[in-house]
């Protein structure tokens, strides 16, 4: 296969959606694929804060939050796809393992980059002893493209695409975490015309 017909991998990117996209779901999101493939992609959105925080979400599930860092934060609605499950991105555990591919957590996707997104209860099961990873971003649904879907909505102008920075996940503002995101491509959200076109 000659290699400019190489599969587009988004994987560790941002989709940041264009003005243009109306989808109640997706409008202004920045969307952190957790895989992408000739099969689909699966994404969560990092800056649609639900009405529940993680305290609330732990006394849900009848866990305590030891975690003083975390109570306030807020739970993400992730995308449309399983609303009711919980999706747990976070940096990277080291753990004892000589196996540098084990996560420390059951039903976890190792990321490229760095992160980890975790979707069984004992990532919630090790914050509310006040362990788990120091940094966590938790998300209700997530977002899912099936095949050449994600292909053809970036041919439309849907999204622009930039390599994910870990810092604009966990460290930046809910409200900046769009114009931060624009920022890594040299953009700021006024140069974005609503008309999608192209040049």
């Amino acid at each position: 296969m000659p290699a400019d017909s190489a599969p587009m991998n988004l994987t560790h990117h941002f989709l940041i959606a264009m003005p243009g996209l109306e989808d109640a779901s997706f409008a202004r999101s920045v969307v952190y694929l957790c895989e992408h493939s000739e099969r689909g992609a699966l994404g969560l959105i990092i800056n649609k804060p639900s009405d529940i925080n993680l305290k609330g979400l732990f006394d849900k599930v009848d866990l305590s939050l030891r975690r003083d860092d975390l109570t306030e934060e807020p739970v993400y609605q992730g995308g449309p796809v399983q609303t009711e499950r919980g999706f747990v991105l976070h940096e990277r555990m080291a753990t004892d393992s000589e196996d540098a591919d084990e996560s420390a957590y059951a039903s976890t996707m190792t990321i490229p980059g760095g992160l980890e997104m975790t979707t069984s209860k004992d990532v919630l099961e090790a914050l509310s002893t006040g362990a788990g990873p120091r940094r966590v971003l938790v998300t209700l649904g997530y977002a899912s493209w099936g095949e050449g879907q994600l292909e053809s909505e970036l041919a439309e102008n849907s999204w622009l695409t930039v390599g994910a920075d870990a810092s604009v996940i966990f460290d930046t503002p809910v409200a900046e975490r769009y114009d931060r995101a624009l920022g890594l491509l040299g953009l700021q959200s006024w140069m974005l015309s609503p008309e999608a076109g192209h040049a």
